[in-house]
C-alpha cells in the first residue's frame, strides 16, 4: 500500500478569462500568481504548501481555504461588491475534536470566482457561550 502525503495540487477552472480569474484570487483573496505559462494559458498560485492550478478546460471545482478574521473579511469584501453565495455561518461544533481542537466551532462562507469555482472560506473559533 502506498504512503500518501499532503495534498500537492488542486486543479481549478480558469474559465474563458484567465486574467480575470487570477485578478479575483489576487485582489479578493490576496494570493499572488506563483507561475504562469502563455502558451498554453495556465497559472499556478500557492495556498500554503498547496499549488492551485488554473486552466481553461478544467471543470469548475470547490476549494476550502482556512482564514482568520472571516467575519471582518466578509463585511469588507461584501461592501466592496464581492458576490458571496453564502455568508459566514456555523457549520459544525467540533465537540470531540474530530477536525481540530475539541470544543471549537467551524464557520464557513462561500463565494464563486470568475472561473465558476466555489471557494469555501473556513475559520475555526472558540465555541460561543450559550
Amino acid at each position: 500500500m502506498p504512503t500518501i502525503g499532503a495534498v500537492r495540487q488542486v486543479a481549478l477552472s480558469a474559465g474563458r478569462d484567465l486574467d480575470r480569474t487570477l485578478a479575483f484570487w489576487r485582489d479578493v483573496l490576496g494570493l499572488a500568481v506563483h507561475a504562469r505559462y502563455d502558451p498554453p494559458g495556465i497559472a499556478f498560485l500557492l495556498a500554503g504548501d498547496v499549488r492551485l492550478f488554473f486552466s481553461d478546460g478544467v471543470p469548475a471545482g470547490t476549494v476550502y481555504l482556512d482564514m482568520a478574521g472571516l467575519d471582518d473579511f466578509y463585511a469588507t469584501a461584501k461592501a466592496a461588491g464581492v458576490p458571496f453565495t453564502a455568508p459566514p455561518a456555523l457549520v459544525h461544533h467540533d465537540r470531540e475534536g474530530q477536525f481540530g481542537t475539541a470544543g471549537e466551532e467551524e464557520w464557513m462562507a462561500f463565494l464563486k470566482d470568475p472561473g465558476g469555482n466555489t471557494v469555501g472560506l473556513v475559520e475555526r473559533k472558540p465555541a460561543e457561550a450559550g
